[in-house]
C-alpha cells in the first residue's frame, strides 16, 4: 500500500495529512512541517500557495481516501532546487530519522505547567508608545545593574525583578511593538544589548507556547542573566577579532560558572533562572557544554534559552562576525532542529517571530526597500512594511507604511511582495539613526 503520495491541491479533502509541499515550507504561511487538514480554509490556503502536495496515508484521518492513479509515491518530499539551507542534514539516514520522529506535545515538554493561548489585547499602534517608554527605562536599568556587577557589587535582584515586569506586560499584550522598538535602539555594549534582546525573544516564545505569566518572568530574568558571567571574563578575549586558542576558548566558557557564582552571591533561588544560566550552551544532540547534556536531560527553559541566544547572536553585530538577516537566521535554526535545538521549540519560535520579524530590512518586488513593522506573526509573508528607499534605492523624504496584505500593483500587475530580506545596515540604513521611525 502506498504511504506517501503526491496529489494536486485540487484533489485535497479534510482529513488528509500533509507531509510535504512543492516548495520550501518557510516560504509559505504554514507554520509547522506536517499538519492535518481540518477545515475548508486549510484547503484554500494550500491551493493558494501550492499546485501539488504530498500526503501521508498512515497519518491521515481518512485511510481509505482515493487519490488519482497518476499520483507518484516518493520516499521523501522533493527538495527545492534552489536556495539551499545554511546547513543540510548530515545524511539521508539522519534526515529520515528526523522526519519520522513523532512530535512531542508541548504539554509533555512542560510537565506540571498549564499552557494557555494568549491573545493580542492591544493594537500595534496602541502598544508602540508604551513599549517605547518601557524600553527606555529598562535599558537604563540594565546598564546600572550590569555596571554595578562589573564593578564588583552584588546583583540587584529586586531592581531586576521590577524591571522585567513592564517587559512581560508589553509582550503579553502584543509582542510586535516591543520587538519593533527594540530593533531601533542603539547600544554600544553587546553584552547588555544581547541580554535585553534575548529576554524579549524568550518571552515572545514563552507567550507562543502558552506558558504562565510567572514563567514568562523567569524566562526574562534568566535570559537577561545567562551571560552575566561574561563580566568576569577578560574583555580582550570577548573583543578579539581572531580565532581564540584552545585555552582562551576554555576561559570564555567559564562564564557559565562565573554566572552561577553571581546568582549564588545575590541569593537567587529560582530554579528556572539557574537552569538557564547553567545550561544555555547545552545542545539537543549532546554536543554542547559544560556537561554535554542531551534531549530531556536539558531543562526545558534552557532549551528555550539556547534558541534565543543563538538567534540573537547571529543577527547582531559582534567583533568577530557580521550579522545575518533574520530570515536567514530562521532558516539556520530550522536546519539545526533536533541537532542543536529541539524541533518542537524551533517550530514554536518560528511561529512567535515569523519569517520577517519586526525590524527586518526587506527589498520588495518593486525594488523598494523598507523595514517590517507589524503583523509579522499571523501574516508571515505579507506584513506591514515602512518604506525607506525608492526603486532606485534613493532615500524617501518621509517614511511610508504600506500593508502588503492589501497593497497590489496597478491593474493587471502582480501583487507587491517581499523579494528578499536584507542584512542589517544594508544600503547604509542604520535603523537607530533613521529619522521618522
Amino acid at each position: 500500500m502506498l504511504k506517501t503520495l503526491k496529489i494536486p491541491t485540487s484533489d485535497l479533502c479534510i482529513g488528509m495529512y500533509i507531509s510535504g509541499l512543492d516548495r520550501p515550507w518557510l516560504e509559505t504561511p504554514f507554520i509547522t512541517q506536517g499538519f492535518l487538514i481540518e477545515r475548508p480554509e486549510d484547503i484554500r490556503d494550500l491551493q493558494k500557495y501550492c499546485e501539488s502536495v504530498y500526503i501521508d496515508s498512515r497519518r491521515s484521518a481518512l485511510p481509505g481516501t482515493v487519490v488519482r492513479r497518476e499520483s507518484t509515491p516518493l520516499a521523501r518530499p522533493a527538495e527545492p532546487p534552489k536556495r539551499p539551507r545554511p546547513q543540510q542534514d548530515a545524511d539521508q539516514g539522519s534526515a529520515k530519522k528526523l522526519r519520522d520522529r513523532p512530535r512531542i506535545p508541548l504539554s509533555h515538554i512542560f510537565l506540571g505547567r498549564t499552557l494557555k493561548a494568549y491573545r493580542d489585547d492591544s493594537a500595534w499602534e496602541e502598544e508602540q508608545p508604551r513599549a517605547q517608554r518601557m524600553l527606555n527605562t529598562l535599558i537604563g536599568d540594565i546598564d546600572d545593574i550590569f555596571e554595578n556587577v562589573s564593578a564588583g557589587a552584588k546583583l540587584d535582584v529586586i531592581k531586576l525583578r521590577k524591571s522585567v515586569e513592564p517587559l512581560v506586560d508589553s509582550i503579553s499584550r502584543n509582542p510586535d511593538a516591543c520587538l519593533w522598538v527594540s530593533r531601533l535602539k542603539d547600544h554600544d555594549q553587546y553584552t547588555y544589548h544581547h541580554a535585553l534582546s534575548a529576554a524579549m525573544w524568550a518571552v515572545s516564545l514563552g507567550r507562543q507556547l502558552g506558558l504562565p505569566r510567572r514563567d514568562l518572568r523567569s524566562l526574562a530574568m534568566g535570559c537577561m542573566l545567562m551571560d552575566i558571567g561574561m563580566l568576569r571574563v577578560d574583555r580582550s578575549l570577548l573583543q578579539a577579532e581572531r580565532k581564540l586558542t584552545e585555552e582562551e576558548t576554555a576561559a570564555v566558557a567559564q562564564h557559565v560558572n562565573h554566572g552561577l557564582d553571581i546568582l549564588k552571591e545575590c541569593g537567587i533561588l529560582n530554579k528556572d533562572v539557574i537552569d538557564i544560566v547553567a545550561h544555555h550552551h547545552e545542545r539537543f544532540d549532546g554536543s554542547g557544554y559544560p556537561a554535554g547534556l542531551s534531549r530531556d536531560q536539558i531543562p526545558p527553559f534552557a532549551r528555550i534559552a539556547a534558541i534565543v541566544d543563538s538567534y540573537d547572536a547571529i543577527t547582531s553585530t559582534r567583533s568577530y562576525a557580521k550579522p545575518i538577516s533574520p530570515s536567514d537566521a530562521i532558516k539556520f535554526l530550522y536546519g539545526l532542529r533536533d541537532q542543536d535545538f529541539q524541533a518542537e521549540l524551533v517550530e514554536a519560535f518560528i511561529q512567535a517571530v515569523g519569517i520577517y520579524p519586526a525590524g527586518t530590512l526587506v527589498e520588495l518586488s518593486s525594488g523598494e526597500v523598507g523595514v517590517v513593522v507589524a503583523e509579522y506573526r499571523t501574516r508571515r509573508l505579507r506584513p506591514k512594511v515602512m518604506l525607506l528607499l525608492d526603486e532606485q534605492k534613493n532615500r524617501l523624504p518621509t517614511a511610508q507604511v504600506i500593508d502588503l496584505q492589501e497593497f497590489a500593483a496597478a491593474s493587471g500587475g502582480a501583487p507587491l511582495t517581499i523579494k528578499t530580506s536584507l542584512e542589517p545596515l544594508a544600503y547604509g540604513l542604520d535603523l537607530a539613526r533613521v529619522s521618522g521611525l
